[in-house]
């Protein structure tokens, strides 16, 4: 081979001999540089790498030799392992092995000893049950002996100790001698039995006080009766109160006593007869709670005979017999309540209803009371029927003082069917009272006041209030809710009163067709009034939601669902909407001066443009006299109220009142312009006339937007003759071709001339088809609400000429349908209102 094809051949066949000479071949390189006299170095270094080979291949061989033998004798090691493993399984199995002989020698040794165990476990199991059988039969003898001595005492304790004992023989009740001994205690016991209620038999009859010891011979019979079942204790309370109650029957279901008036007697009997007894009774453990046991069979007895009376009369009940008798009764069952436990304290109750009326913020005082009663009246939802249930299923929870009974309205409510007298007193009562106060009414507020709350409304619910608590303590069923139900009447008729006192006036087709006062005539103290009636109004649907959540609260829990005052709220909610629509009338018919003083103005030879006139004044002297005392009286939302229908009123009509005069010329068209600029700056003004700024921005929008009509309106007439029909379109594009007639004619363009212009509009066309005066009548806007007296489409303003004319328009504004009678003339009024979402008059159809 060449030098390059040896080297390749090494390089591939060796690469580790490759990579050490080149290794090796840059070292010499780097050291020696190849220069002679580093030349003469390389043989001591040569054989300085031999030795280093000799010595590498050395350790080589020594590590080769030393992995030989470390094989071979892990070889062995692991042979030995594997024989350790063998001989250590071999070992477990032999101990396993005799393991199970031993177990097996085991139970070989002890299986005679578990016959042995048994034996005697079985013997000794039969000496206690002879030696207890021999004490039993021993204690049934003694507690003969006993029972036949009357030895209460001993005898009670010995029956607890043979009762223990029968109960380790209930696994032997066949066994004919524990057959025999249970016969024989049932016999002692039936014995015993007959004993004890013989004793008591003599109880009551005067026998106490001749045998000293009785007393104590009664008390220790309590303890054997309490040995006995349970059921002869109840049959001898039960026993006890009904003897008690022997003379009470006899007593008071004779002629004399058998009377309504005589009710309260009843209770002193009861009572007296507890108060007497009481050291006697204290014979019977205060577990067995005999004086309440004995409560509760006089009311169940009473209340037969009492429902018996009222059932029987022949003749209408005197209410004050009826109502003196009831309070007794009421009285009586809340001294049980007391003294027995249960019942819901009625001082906090008529605290409650003290509450109802105040007019400060007390939105939390119904939640309150709600949270307040929610578990004390959750008791008291079982009162008569618990009785009863009780009585049926043999008293046998009555053990308990309190437990699960209620002794209110155990009596009274055999009363509730007979009650219909009372609540006629009470709702003539309260009639008169309300006439008489409406009579005294002054229609006034004193200065200074902060309410601004007429004082009947305030009386009128005093004296609700007073009713209720008359009620509140005689029943809480069906007669409160028939109260509720004379509440709802007396507040209506109230509401009714404030209708009728509202300003009237006005006559003709506007009353006839709308049931509205299309004139009235206010002056500043009917304005007060008013307002006075819209606070009150407001006050009395405020104060009847309060008293509706009280008497829920109160009521029984069958009738709280029948108690709304919505209806009620209804109608004075419709009291407001008259009051603040009389308002806005009554403002609208002293602008009727000024707005026949702007018909009259020459406005076709006024020379110049000059100040605002004098109707403008006039109309500023009208606001500045109301609004600073409406804004006064009112509050924020219907004061809001208020502006609105009056912008919504006056922006069309005084648009409508353009119409009305006759020939404008240029110069009048520019005063006119600045007149309504004038008018619209002096709405704008209110809120601040009146202090009551919080919404004027959206009052401000709604001004500019009633009276922007006019603006336009006044523009068109000021257009040229040649672009009126372009400016008309374009600044009322729903106008009518009827209108633009007006339009021409207050421009003073003869019928020739008018032809033309409009022809040439009604051939371009509006957009619209022509329609008639009768078919251009107001139609209702949904934003914002149609004001009373308001003309809502511009089209209407051609109708105007005549008087009648606009007559039949207001009242067609007006009435919308109206119904012909009642509240529903006036709310038809604001029923295109009620589709808004938003606005002063929404918020008072959600008040």
């Amino acid at each position: 081979m060449d030098k390059s094809s040896a080297l390749e051949y090494i390089n591939q066949m060796f690469p580790t001999v490759s990579a050490y000479v080149t290794a090796f071949t840059m070292i010499f390189k780097c050291v020696f540089s190849f220069t002679e006299a580093s030349l003469t170095g390389v043989e001591p270094l040569m054989q300085k790498i031999q030795g280093e080979i000799r010595r590498v291949d050395a350790s080589i061989l020594s590590a080769v030799r030393q992995q030989s033998n470390s094989g071979t004798k892990a070889k062995e090691d692991l042979a030995d392992a594997t024989r350790a493993v063998e001989e250590l399984s071999h070992k477990i199995q032999e101990i396993k092995s005799k393991a199970e002989q031993s177990e097996a020698m085991v139970q070989e040794i002890c299986r005679d000893i578990k016959k042995l165990d048994f034996a005697k476990k079985n013997i000794t199991t039969t000496i206690t049950a002879l030696h207890r059988l021999t004490m039993l039969v021993s204690a049934v003898e003694q507690l003969q002996v006993m029972a036949s001595k009357r030895q209460y005492k001993e005898a009670a304790a010995q029956l607890e100790a043979v009762n223990q004992l029968c109960n380790h023989f209930e696994a032997y009740r066949d066994v004919p001698k524990i057959t025999e001994l249970r016969e024989k205690l049932n016999n002692i016991k039936q014995i015993l039995k007959s004993h004890v209620f013989s004793d008591f038999s003599s109880l009551g009859t005067g026998k106490e006080t001749e045998e000293t010891n009785l007393l104590q011979k009664l008390s220790d019979s309590c303890l054997v009766v309490d040995a006995l079942e349970p059921s002869v204790r109840e049959e001898l309370v039960n026993n006890f109160c009904s003897r008690e109650l022997t003379s009470y029957e006899q007593i008071f279901e004779g002629a004399e006593l058998a009377k309504l008036d005589k009710t309260e007697r009843r209770y002193a009997w009861i009572k007296r007869r507890i108060r007497t007894n009481e050291e006697i009774w204290k014979i019977f453990p205060a577990s067995w709670h005999v004086p309440y046991r004995l409560c509760i069979q006089f009311c169940k007895q009473t209340r037969k005979q009492v429902e018996s009376i009222l059932v029987n009369m022949k003749e209408k009940p005197v209410v004050a017999i009826l109502l003196l008798a009831l309070q007794s009764t009421v009285e009586f069952e809340k001294e049980l309540e007391k003294k027995f436990g249960g019942g819901v304290p009625t001082k906090d109750i008529e605290d409650d209803i003290e509450e109802i009326g105040t007019w400060e913020d007390n939105s939390q005082n119904i939640s309150k009371i709600r949270k307040k009663y929610e578990k004390k009246f959750a008791a008291s939802q079982e009162t008569e029927e618990n009785g009863f249930q009780q009585e049926k299923t043999g008293n046998k929870d009555l053990s308990v003082t309190g437990a699960g009974f209620n002794f209110r309205g155990m009596i009274s409510s055999c009363f509730e069917p007979h009650l219909t007298p009372y609540i006629e007193l009470e709702e003539k009562t309260l009639m008169d009272d309300l006439e008489k106060i409406v009579q005294e009414e002054s229609w006034d507020v004193e200065d200074g006041s902060q309410n601004n709350v007429l004082s009947s409304s305030t009386q009128l619910f005093s004296n609700i209030k007073k009713s209720l608590k008359r009620c509140n303590t005689l029943s809480k069923n069906q007669t409160l809710f028939n109260l509720f139900k004379v509440f709802q009447r007396v507040l209506k008729a109230y509401a009714t009163k404030l209708f009728f006192k509202l300003p009237k006036g006005g006559t003709g087709i506007v009353a006839a067709a709308t049931g509205m006062d299309g004139q009235i005539k206010v002056s500043e103290r009917d304005e007060r009034v008013i307002c006075y009636i819209v606070n009150s109004a407001e006050y009395c649907h405020k104060t009847s939601g309060e008293l509706a959540e009280n008497v829920s609260e109160i009521i029984d829990p069958h009738y709280a669902d029948g108690v709304d005052m919505s209806e009620v709220q209804d109608e004075f909610s419709a009291v407001i909407t008259k009051a603040l629509v009389t308002l806005v009338l009554g403002l609208e018919t002293k602008f009727d001066t000024e707005m026949a003083v702007m018909t009259r103005v020459p406005w076709s030879t006024l020379e110049s443009v000059g100040d605002q006139s004098g109707y403008v004044n006039g109309i500023n002297t009208v606001l500045s006299g109301s609004i600073p005392v409406l804004g006064k009286l009112l509050t924020p939302v219907y004061f809001q109220f208020f502006l609105d229908k009056l912008a919504s009123s006056l922006g069309p009509r005084f648009y409508a009142n353009i119409f009305r005069c006759k020939q404008l010329s240029e110069t009048g068209a520019q005063q006119m312009l600045l007149d309504t600029q004038a008018v619209k700056s002096i709405l704008l003004e209110i809120p601040s006339l009146a202090r009551q700024t919080s919404t004027a921005a959206s009052y401000s929008k709604f001004v500019s937007r009633e009276m922007s009509r006019a603006e336009a309106l006044l523009k068109v007439i000021l257009s040229p003759i040649d672009s009126v029909a372009d400016t008309y379109r374009a600044l009322f594009p729903e106008g009518t071709p009827m209108e633009f007639q007006r339009i021409l004619e207050l421009k003073g363009l003869k019928k020739a001339d008018q032809q033309s212009i409009l022809d040439d509009f009604n051939k371009h066309g509006p957009g619209f088809t022509q329609q008639s005066v009768a078919a251009a009548m107001p139609q209702p806007m949904p934003t914002p609400p149609a004001p009373p007296l308001a003309i809502t489409n511009p089209a209407t303003a051609a109708g105007f000429i005549a008087n009648s004319e606009d007559v039949l328009t207001r009242a067609a504004a007006l009435g919308r349908g109206a119904a012909s009678t009642g509240f529903k003339k006036f709310i038809a009024l604001t029923e295109a209102a009620k589709d808004r979402k938003d606005g002063p008059l929404r918020r008072l159809f959600n008040a």
